[in-house]
């Protein structure tokens, strides 16, 4: 059965499109969000209300869609980019989804309870999520459906990790790994090294509100944030390497190029994840209980392997046969949105300018910049470079053309105004603001901005679905793929490659046959023409 099934693409479907369908419903939730602010001082739903969709739309967002889903790409992916029949501990995967389902389902149950889901946000900041502020057992079930799910997505990380680490095909060493397998060998270490954190902060905060004074003993809030935020800020970029991947993938392969200065990216991204484990004060510089001056210096330094990023697309671009494909709009739009969350990031990481800023709606278009505007636009490359693999057949370049520009005016519309708000000083997780010039035009903006989003995801689903019914057959390797998932059937067998797997010299090495094979033709045209003079 699909369901129990242990072969690793299993799992990373039903991993994957449960984790779209908790896209879909906290997308719903923001929807409900956005028709509230519409107006200054909406009425279509309490405070209440507005906390728990709050808190439940970051919560699916973050817990239940972008984390999962780069773990269920990777899962997918990993094993066959680097030549490996199976994935190592694949039961243990299977129970990771699992787990992972039940915990979103757990976080999810919270709305029938009497007291209503959690209020708390999706941070669940103390004393404001203890019993006292957070009364009921919604905010118990929001506990308990984060620390399963977290539990469950660790479990998978643990068992890519292994795989890369054991199950390599000859010949395949770290340095000839895909651009994409090294994104989700970096993702996953933060995983392993970071969620246990998390999980060890909410079975604390679970305790503290049955009676145990874990945290209110002490200094309260400052305790609870280092615990959350140094899993907390590793997860943004848990939430990002893969996504990068994607788009990265997909860049070269429509450049028809190898990817650009392969080994500084490797570095940039190792840099990245050491980097990431230290930088999580940089939440907290509000608070007077971290050291501001080394935590924005890490936090600025990030910029370095940033840089290198963006100077490997340029120097993937320049030179190279490029088709606009589908893929490729949203891998160059990846790169450009997430420039704009990472240079406002700039911002935040400066303590003086972060005390303006915090609280506001400044913040929430930079996050939204990174993790919507970037992540996802990555996501939808991937999902457009990779589908024909999974399925054997291609998605429409037509439909997908209007759901990428859906997509890119409905994200700029939402989140660009907030930048603006937030400037102006409007005030984050609020469900009523004050009647200021300008405010409320700009939040009709953003209500507007998130129903064309909504349409562009209904573009996207109408787009697998006439794709599926109506198959325009992809074969193996439609696009002339640069790496080993491109050298088996489409969609591959279950134990992933039924015939020899070509010479791996290089992260490329489909690529190297292509030029070796064009590099003999030219020789041979040579000789000719040279026979001919003679």
């Amino acid at each position: 059965m699909i369901a129990i099934s242990t072969d690793h693409k299993r799992i990373a479907l039903n991993m994957g499109l449960t984790a779209l369908g908790f896209f879909i419903l906290g997308g719903i939730f923001a929807l409900f969000m956005r028709a509230q602010l519409t107006s200054p001082h909406g009425d279509l739903m309490s405070n209440q209300r507005y906390d728990e969709l709050f808190t439940m739309h970051g919560s699916t967002m973050i817990y239940l869609f972008v984390t999962p889903m780069a773990l269920a790409l990777a899962l997918y992916l990993v094993p066959l980019q680097i030549g490996a029949r199976a994935l190592s501990g694949s039961r243990v995967a299977l129970a990771g989804f699992w787990i992972y389902l039940c915990g979103g389902l757990v976080m999810q149950s919270g709305w029938f309870a009497n007291t209503g889901a959690g209020q708390a946000g999706w941070t669940s900041f103390y004393p404001l999520s203890n019993g006292t502020y957070s009364p009921g057992v919604g905010q118990d079930l929001w506990v308990l459906g984060v620390i399963l799910a977290a539990l469950g997505e660790l479990l998978v990380a643990i068992c890519i990790t292994m795989t890369i680490a054991r199950r390599r095909a000859p010949g395949m060493t770290v340095l000839r790994m895909p651009v994409f397998t090294w994104t989700s060998l970096v993702s996953v270490l933060m995983v392993v090294g970071a969620f246990p954190m998390l999980i060890l902060a909410m079975l604390l905060l679970f305790i503290d509100r049955h009676g145990g004074h874990i945290y209110s003993g002490f200094t309260g809030t400052i305790d609870y944030q280092d615990l959350f935020w140094f899993f907390g800020h590793p997860v943004v970029y848990v939430m990002f390497f893969p996504y990068l991947g994607c788009a990265a993938e997909a860049v070269a392969t429509n450049a028809h190029k190898r990817w650009f200065g392969y080994k500084a990216f490797v570095a940039s991204m190792m840099t990245f994840s050491v980097l990431s484990m230290s930088v999580w004060g940089h939440h907290m510089f509000v608070t007077g209980g971290v050291t501001n001056g080394f935590f924005s210096f890490t936090s600025t330094l990030l910029l370095v392997p940033a840089g290198i990023e963006y100077f490997d697309l340029v120097g993937t671009l320049i030179g190279g046969a490029i088709r606009l494909r589908v893929s490729m709009l949203f891998g160059l739009t990846f790169f450009i949105q997430f420039l704009i969350g990472g240079l406002t990031g700039i911002f935040v990481a400066s303590p003086v300018l972060d005390y303006n800023a915090y609280g506001s709606y400044f913040i929430v278009a930079h996050f939204h910049y990174t993790l919507f505007a970037g992540s996802v636009f990555g996501f939808f490359a991937g999902v457009y470079h990779w589908f024909p693999k999974m399925t054997g057949a291609r998605l429409r370049e037509g439909l997908g053309r209007v759901h990428y520009v859906l997509l890119f005016i409905g994200t700029n519309l939402t989140f660009m105004p907030m930048f603006v708000l937030g400037l102006d000083g409007m005030d984050r997780r609020v469900s009523r603001y004050s009647q200021h010039p300008g405010w409320a035009f700009l939040n009709r903006l953003e209500t507007a901005g998130a129903g064309v989003i909504a349409l562009a995801v209904a573009v996207f689903l109408l787009n697998v679905l006439v794709s599926l019914r109506r198959r325009e057959l992809a074969g193996d390797d439609p696009w002339s793929g640069h790496t080993l998932e491109w050298a088996t059937s489409s969609p591959p067998p279950p134990l992933n490659f039924e015939r020899p797997l070509p010479p791996i010299r290089s992260y490329a090495p489909l690529l190297d046959l292509r030029e070796e094979a064009e590099d003999r033709a030219r020789e041979r045209e040579r000789g000719a023409a040279s026979e001919a003079r003679v």
